[in-house]
């Protein structure tokens, strides 16, 4: 089943600039180009110019100042921590990661994942669940699904550690390219198995991780469901004062 969802035009558009600052189109300390300009250079309205700004101002990356204009600031601080879980599900390398690979099977989408990946219920999607061990004990239990259109004919399908992460080995075999990742935290009571997995007491909660990873269109490639015991973990955040 074909699926795509566009982003908002703001959206698109400072993800555009962001990309700007983070490969050095756009250097700290220099100007951003002038409403008019973007307006001009990208073809969009003037509101959803200055609705893109704003968004990259009260993330960190764009400060305002009087009678100078939109200044870069660069890559606000914690932006590297709020990143690195996706980042860790998508670059695992599963032969050489603490743990154990519980589980490589065709199964019906959860609800969770399917309004995500714009499935209907019961459609079959690949998982792959992994146990990430840390000193002999379950930290995470991961588990990550995928179109099976997207995995057909792939590594991804087998009962083996995956060397490389996910990325490189779909980047590189389907020729699509990941763009951008976003995370849902949640929390609940875990089912029996991911309690057992985890070593869990009755009554722990864990804390959910929906991560979300996309091409350029927002179309998702991969949806990982990454669930830490609430009882180990201590979860810390920076943000700027808008």
């Amino acid at each position: 089943m074909a699926y795509e969802v566009e982003a908002p035009k703001y959206v698109r558009l400072a993800q555009t600039i962001q990309s700007r600052i983070e490969d050095g189109t756009y250097p700290p300390g220099s100007k951003v180009p002038s409403e008019n300009q973007l307006v001009q250079a990208f073809g969009m309205s003037r509101p959803t110019v200055v609705r893109a700004l704003e968004l990259l101002k009260r993330d960190g990356w764009l400060e305002s100042r009087q009678g100078y204009g939109t200044i870069v600031r660069g890559r606000p601080t914690g932006v590297e921590q709020r990143d690195r879980r996706g980042r860790e599900v998508l670059e695992r390398d599963e032969s050489q990661s603490p743990g154990r690979l519980i589980a490589v099977d065709q199964v019906p989408v959860p609800a969770r994942v399917a309004s995500v990946l714009g499935l209907p219920k019961r459609a079959k999607v690949l998982m792959r669940r992994f146990l990430v061990m840390e000193d002999g004990e379950p930290v995470e239990l991961v588990s990550s699904y995928f179109p099976a259109g997207l995995v057909e004919g792939t590594e991804l399908q087998r009962a083996d550690l995956l060397t490389g992460g996910t990325r490189e080995h779909l980047e590189t075999r389907k020729k699509v390219r990941f763009d951008h990742v976003t995370e849902r935290v949640s929390a609940r009571l875990p089912e029996r198995v991911e309690a057992d997995l985890l070593e869990l007491p009755d009554g722990v909660p864990v804390l959910g991780v929906l991560i979300v990873a996309c091409d350029a269109s927002g179309q998702a490639l991969q949806v990982s469901d990454v669930l830490l015991p609430a009882d180990r973990q201590e979860l810390e955040d920076t943000y700027r004062l808008g």
